[in-house]
């Protein structure tokens, strides 16, 4: 057996050329998120576990079968690593009083851990981008979250994606739907997988999301929720879609769409696609009006949406929508003490002209540092040793350009005095010139 410590089943590195699309994917999100007025909240990744149980429901998969759970073993204390981020959001912003004057409109990015089967896109570390909404009360944000998604689908040139949406009603509502589907299984419990006959008293609703081709039928023909919704829940519900459609946002009603938590009510969401397999939602949310006061706050209405950075980053690459890797500017090879000296401070000299600059460490001759110049991706080299020490100049190598003239050189390299580097530089490479 190996004596080789491997990362966590489930929960992986990110090495640097996969790490930089995250960061770019960031930056971008950043962004997308700025334009519609939300501002960053962090929370810890360990949370009370009470907290999970209360907000997520102690019959969902997510408490019974997925969370990293421990006792602290300094005071006995039950912890979680967060599953998901809604519920640690809503305790920060009770605890704080974040949204005690007026509305807020907050998001998250982190890890969320979940004890899964790893697979394609559903990983037992997993990263997502958290989109809480506290304080309104319309129809008007469950359309405007909506409609995020949708533009940053369009900004990342995605066009796979689908919308379906469904309302849930309020808890009252889906009281007399949950007792209406009791009966309706019961009568057919021949029908029901261990799972369901499991769910069948405790989360009757959660039988509606079955996989088993077997239940189709079955659940195609259960009670629909949407019969048992009131006058005020069916308007919310109609008013999205109007505000949908005047947005011109195509969208499905999925009557079998339930989401996987117990807190939401009236609007809930998915973003799907087919190019994931088994895991095809890349973001879903929707509407959860009681959870603030559940979790011990003043009654606020609330809106949100998480997105998987490890399904989006999938679909970016499928579609070659991923930037290419980051290069260096300038890659600095020297050889000799004088001109290792002089090249770390011609280093910083570029570096304050805003250039991305490798100073070539560890020796070696002029040969192998060109070949780690050029593994590095870098489109310029310069080059510093005795000759040009003597005569203060430095070698400028372009180790991508292929049509300098003859009368520069045939080797594609320049002689350039060193008070004029950073000037020719900024004004031969990157004025709009193809490195």
């Amino acid at each position: 057996m190996s004596n080789r410590l491997q990362a966590v089943r489930g929960m992986n590195d990110i090495l640097p050329d996969e790490a930089e699309s995250w960061e770019w994917l960031e930056e971008v999100l950043r962004g997308w998120l700025k334009s519609y007025g939300y501002r960053p909240i962090r929370m810890p990744i360990v949370e009370p576990t009470p907290l999970f149980k209360r907000a997520i429901g102690e019959v969902t998969d997510i408490v019974e079968k997925e969370m990293y759970s421990f006792v602290d073993s300094l005071n006995g204390e039950e912890l979680t690593l967060r599953p998901e981020g809604t519920a640690g959001c809503v305790r920060a912003v009770i605890q704080h009083n974040v949204a005690a004057e007026r509305p807020q409109r907050l998001y998250y990015t982190g890890q969320m851990f979940r004890h899964e089967r790893p697979q394609k896109g559903r990983y037992r570390q997993f990263h997502q981008v958290g989109v809480e909404a506290f304080g309104f009360t319309g129809p008007d944000v469950d359309a405007e979250q909506i409609l995020m998604g949708a533009r940053l689908w369009q900004d990342l040139g995605l066009d796979n994606l689908r919308l379906e949406i469904n309302s849930l009603g309020q808890p009252a509502e889906r009281a007399a739907h949950r007792a209406a589907l009791i009966a309706y299984f019961e009568s057919h419990k021949d029908q029901l997988d261990e799972d369901a006959q499991r769910r069948l008293h405790t989360n009757p609703l959660r039988i509606l999301d079955t996989k088993n081709p077997e239940m189709q039928s079955l659940v195609t023909n259960a009670p629909r929720l949407m019969d048992y919704l009131g006058t005020e829940s069916l308007a919310h519900f109609e008013r999205v879609q109007t505000l949908l459609r005047h947005a011109g946002i195509g969208f499905t009603v999925n009557p079998r769409l339930v989401r996987g938590l117990d807190y939401y009510n009236l609007t809930v969401f998915e973003w799907v696609t087919d190019a994931l397999g088994a895991q095809g939602t890349v973001c879903a949310g929707g509407r959860y009006d009681g959870l603030v006061e559940q979790l011990g706050g003043k009654p606020t209405p609330a809106c949100g949406f998480a997105l998987g950075i490890e399904r989006l980053l999938a679909l970016l690459a499928d579609a070659d929508s991923l930037p290419q890797a980051e290069v260096p500017d300038v890659y600095l090879i020297h050889q000799g003490e004088a001109a290792g000296g002089l090249a770390i401070r011609v280093a910083e000299s570029l570096r304050d002209t805003g250039l991305d600059v490798v100073y070539h460490c560890g020796g070696g001759s002029f040969k192998s540092q060109m070949k780690r110049a050029d593994h590095s991706g870098a489109p310029l080299a310069v080059i510093i040793g005795e000759d040009e020490v003597a005569k203060g100049e430095v070698t400028v190598k372009a180790m991508r350009q292929k049509d300098w003239s003859e009368a520069e050189s045939a080797n594609n390299q320049i002689r350039v005095a060193l008070d004029d580097l950073a000037e020719h530089i900024m004004s031969q490479w990157t004025s709009g010139q193809d490195f």
